[in-house]
């Protein structure tokens, strides 16, 4: 069933990794599986075995030519440094190469006490787990990058965390699990060889483009920096236009390979806030929708700094090229943001005051306490004309009324293009349907407190289709209602 394992990070030295077979558990069932992202990844699914495949996704039985490992890696949790912090419940099973060529990491999340648990029990809560199956495969459908989910098991076993909970593994496929936190694990211990190891191996499997640079002279690394923060500042800026709060940008969850990882204390907004914060733990906000760019730029300094011995031989010819490539960050970053939110409202061309007419629509959001969501899918509705369903979004909607028609003459300096394609550009971007922090939990609550999967079902073919309209399904575009609102969210481990 599984395609051939290629092994590539188990072939790295001992020291970045331990080798690690996942804790069996008592009774495994497979209760949702990726049979679309198993085909591209070039699984045999021909006389598919569900319960074959629950032992495989289970950890119960490893996987023929698959070498179980956790990995080692550092860093900054919420700011404070941790110099040795590694897979406390995961496990990479090792590297395939998907059909179109690219290798990809298949890890299971949930797999029982590693090396790195740090007195944890290594497991994993169905809830979470849940959780991180529908809104990654809903950020994969948003076209956000990120890590994907191929399965998810029931354990059979109860998980006790704030309460006894049942518990799940999860199997999910990345890119790679590379991580700031892996480089500043071997820099904090000056283990330069390590950290070029790592390099050298994220510029191969993310960033070929590099390696026609000669390496000697540190231009292939500062360009690994470059690529590394462009992507960083790509990805933040999607998560900025569809109103998502990671809630836990630790250097360990910063992705080398520049995909969205681990789906904590994730949410999406609903009223705009730009200081909504979501998860329990961040008590300072730290995390907070606004921050979320310059925690980025912060976590890239982090990662800048583990590279100086690469850059250059003198110190401060390293520390001089770093810090002008994590400058150039913000330009980057406010290019990236401006383009993702003129594409939401229509416009394809750049003028001077785009930045302001994107910030007075926010300004009137958070005034009128408007979903976010909905106003931008509702603009389309405005483009002529006022529309009800777009101002019944607003308790006070003055700002909003004076906005319009600043929108609306920004349009036509656009040209001639028709309404009707203005409106389908528009829908193409702003989605209908998010996971909405409530939804999640009803799906949730359902399949934890009565192994009723249904609603994560229907949540699920929702979500796999965020942008078109899906007659009957209304209740799962619309804010939560008061006696539902969920405004925190939990880590789970």
């Amino acid at each position: 069933m599984f395609p051939e394992f290629t092994l590539h990070y188990a072939r790295l030295p001992e020291r970045f990794y331990l080798r690690f077979d996942p804790v069996p558990v008592s009774e495994p069932r497979l209760m949702a599986f990726n049979r679309p992202l198993a085909e591209a990844l070039g699984f045999d699914l021909d006389g598919f075995d569900e319960s074959r495949a629950a032992q495989w996704f289970s950890g119960n039985s490893v996987p023929e030519g698959a070498e179980p490992l956790a990995q080692a890696y550092a860093g900054h949790q919420f700011g404070h440094f941790n110099p040795r912090l590694g897979d406390g419940r995961a496990v990479l099973l090792g590297e395939v190469v998907d059909r179109e060529g690219r290798l990809r990491d298949i890890q299971l999340k949930g797999a029982g006490m590693t090396p790195f648990s740090r007195g944890a029990d290594g497991r994993a809560p169905l809830g979470p787990v849940l959780r991180e199956y529908l809104v990654s495969e809903a950020m994969h459908r948003l076209g956000v990058p990120t890590t994907r989910a191929l399965a998810a098991v029931t354990s059979g076993e109860r998980v006790f965390r704030r309460v006894p909970e049942p518990g799940a593994v999860l199997t999910r496929v990345a890119a790679s699990h590379l991580r700031v936190g892996t480089f500043q694990y071997f820099a904090a211990r000056d283990d330069v060889e390590a950290v070029r190891t790592l390099a050298d191996m994220a510029i191969e499997r993310h960033y070929p483009g590099l390696l026609t640079t000669e390496p000697g002279a540190g231009e292939r690394y500062l360009g690994l920096l470059e690529a590394v923060a462009a992507r960083q500042a790509a990805l933040v800026a999607k998560w900025m236009g569809l109103g998502f709060i990671h809630g836990v940008m630790n250097t360990d969850n910063c992705s080398i390979a520049g995909e969205t990882i681990d789906y904590g204390p994730c949410a999406f907004m609903e009223d705009y806030s730009p200081t909504m914060v979501f998860s329990s733990i961040d008590e300072q906000g730290r995390y907070a929708y606004r921050n979320q760019p310059w925690i980025a730029q912060w976590n890239l300094a982090r990662f800048a700094e583990t590279l100086l011995p690469l850059l250059d031989d003198e110190q401060e010819s390293a520390v001089a090229k770093a810090t002008e490539a994590i400058k150039r960050y913000e330009p980057r970053y406010e290019a990236e943001w401006l383009a993702v939110m003129r594409a939401k409202l229509g416009l394809q061309r750049e003028e001077k005051g785009d930045r302001e007419l994107v910030e007075a629509l926010l300004e009137a959001m958070q005034a009128g306490r408007a979903d976010f969501t909905l106003t931008f899918r509702r603009l389309s509705e405005a483009v002529e004309e006022d529309a009800p369903a777009l101002f019944d979004l607003f308790e006070a909607s003055d700002g909003l009324a004076a906005w319009l028609p600043r929108w609306r003459q920004r349009l036509e300096r656009e040209g001639t293009e028709a309404i009707g394609e203005i409106v389908v550009r528009m829908n193409a971007v702003n989605p209908l349907y998010i996971p909405r922090n409530h939804q999640v939990e009803r799906a949730i609550a359902a399949a934890a407190e009565h192994d009723d999967f249904g609603p994560f079902e229907t949540l699920r073919e929702v979500l796999a289709e965020p942008l078109v309209e899906q007659p009957g399904r209304e209740e799962h575009s619309r804010p939560a209602p008061p006696t539902e609102r969920v405004l925190r969210t939990f880590c789970g481990t």
